[in-house]
C-alpha cells in the first residue's frame, strides 16, 4: 500500500536512497484484544546515525494511510527532524499495508478478518524495535503527526521512565466521539458498495473507494480550505471545480487497500490512552502519567483533531504546552511538505522541545 508523496519532497525513487529500511520478526504477537497475530511482523526506516550512548533516538511513527516514505518528507539535514543530530527511526503501523494488514496476512486473518490493532499494540511492537534491534533503552522524543501523534501520547503514557519527550502534531490520545462518527460515516460508504463483498472482492471496491474518499476529503480539509480556492492546487495536483479536487484526491490515495483502510481506521476509532490496565479508563491517571516534556500542536482549524479537544488532555499532563498552527490547511497543516509556513511552525516547537529536553 503507497501513499501519495507530498508537494515539494523528493520523488519515489529519490527518496529510496534517503534510509534503511529494515524489517522485525515479531513472531506470534499477543494483541490487546487477546487476540494472537500469526508471523506478524514490523517494517521500519532508520535516518541518521545512533550516537555512542544511543541518546539522540526520535521515533516517528507513521500517519493514517501513510508509510515511512511519506514521513521522509520531514527527514533529514537541517529538516524538521534533523539527521545531522538525531537517529530517527520511522515505524509503520500495523494495516498501513508495509507492516503485518490484512493485505499481506494469510488465512484466516487476513482480508475482513484481521484482528483489531490497538495503538497500544503499535507502540509495544515499536518498543520491541527499539530495544531488540538497535539496545535503545531511552527516546530523545516521539514526534508523530495524526495517527503518529496518537501513537506519541500512548509511548508517554506507557513509558514514562523511557520517554523524554513528545510532539503530538495534529491528534489526541482518546478519539472523541465526533471523530469516531465521522470515521464511521466513512467507512459506511465504503462497506456499502456491494463490490466490497464483506472484504472478500476479487477487485477494488471501486464505488465504495470513491465514496470513502469523497467524504473524507470534507473532513482533513477546512472550510476556509473550499472558501478560498486553496483546493485548487493539491499536493501539485490542478483542479478548477471541487469535483475535479475530488477526483485528484481518489487518483492520490488509489493505491491504497480498502481492507487495509478499514483496519486502520478501526485502529483509530479505538484509539484510548486510558485503554491500559494501569489506567482502567481513568483520563486524569493516564495523561498524569505523561511526566515528560511535551508540546502539543493541533491546528486552529482542524475538524478532525480541533484544538478544544487537546486543551483538555493538557490540562491534565504536568508538563505540557499547547501551541496552536494557525493555519486554513485544516488537519492538512500537520503534514510535512504540504506549506513551507507550516513546516517552519512545526519544525520550530519541535526544536524548542528537543533543546529543552
Amino acid at each position: 500500500m503507497n501513499n501519495i508523496v507530498p508537494q515539494g519532497s523528493a520523488s519515489m525513487d529519490d527518496q529510496t536512497q534517503q534510509g534503511v529500511e529494515g524489517v522485525l520478526q515479531l513472531g506470534d504477537y499477543r494483541l490487546q484484544s487477546g487476540q494472537t497475530l500469526p508471523n506478524a511482523f514490523l517494517t521500519y526506516e532508520t535516518h541518521g546515525t545512533l550516537n555512542e550512548d544511543k541518546s539522540n533516538v526520535i521515533v516517528n511513527p507513521t500517519w493514517y494511510t501513510g508509510s515511512h516514505v511519506a514521513n521522509r518528507a520531514a527527514i533529514g539535514p537541517g529538516k524538521m527532524l534533523d539527521t545531522s543530530q538525531y537517529f530517527v527511526i520511522v515505524p509503520d503501523m500495523f494495516c498501513n499495508g508495509y507492516s503485518s494488514s490484512p493485505s499481506n496476512t494469510l488465512p484466516p486473518n487476513d482480508r475482513a478478518r484481521f484482528p483489531l490493532v490497538t495503538i497500544y499494540d503499535n507502540v509495544f511492537a515499536q518498543k520491541r524495535l527499539c530495544e531488540e534491534v538497535f539496545g535503545i533503552e531511552k527516546i530523545k522524543s516521539v514526534v508523530g503527526f495524526s495517527m503518529g501523534a496518537q501513537q506519541a501520547f500512548h509511548w508517554a503514557a506507557a513509558f514514562p521512565e523511557i520517554v523524554e519527550s513528545i510532539v503530538p502534531i495534529c491528534g489526541t490520545g482518546k478519539t472523541s466521539p465526533h471523530d469516531w462518527l465521522h470515521l464511521e460515516g466513512v467507512k459506511a460508504a465504503l462497506m456499502a458498495d456491494e463490490a466490497w463483498a464483506n472484504g472478500d472482492y476479487r477487485e477494488p471496491p471501486t464505488v465504495g473507494l470513491r465514496a470513502f474518499h469523497t467524504v473524507n476529503a470534507g473532513w482533513f480539509a477546512s472550510q476556509a480550505y473550499f472558501r478560498k480556492g486553496m483546493y485548487k492546487d493539491f499536493l501539485g495536483m490542478r483542479s478548477e471545480t471541487v469535483s475535479e479536487f475530488i477526483d485528484n484526491v481518489i487518483h492520490g490515495f488509489q493505491a491504497n487497500d480498502a481492507n487495509d483502510l478499514l483496519a486502520a481506521l478501526a485502529t483509530w476509532q479505538n484509539s484510548d490512552v486510558t485503554n491500559h490496565p494501569r489506567f482502567e479508563g481513568d483520563l486524569d491517571k493516564a495523561y498524569g502519567s505523561i511526566r515528560c516534556r511535551a508540546m502539543v500542536m493541533p491546528c486552529r482549524t482542524d475538524l478532525c483533531f480541533p484544538p478544544e479537544d487537546n486543551e483538555t488532555e493538557v490540562a491534565r499532563m504536568p508538563n505540557a504546552e499547547l501551541r496552536v498552527i494557525e493555519s486554513d490547511l485544516g488537519h492538512l497543516a500537520g503534514s510535512p511538505g504540504i506549506s513551507e509556513e507550516t513546516d517552519q511552525f512545526v519544525s520550530q516547537g519541535i526544536a524548542d522541545v528537543l533543546n529543552a529536553s
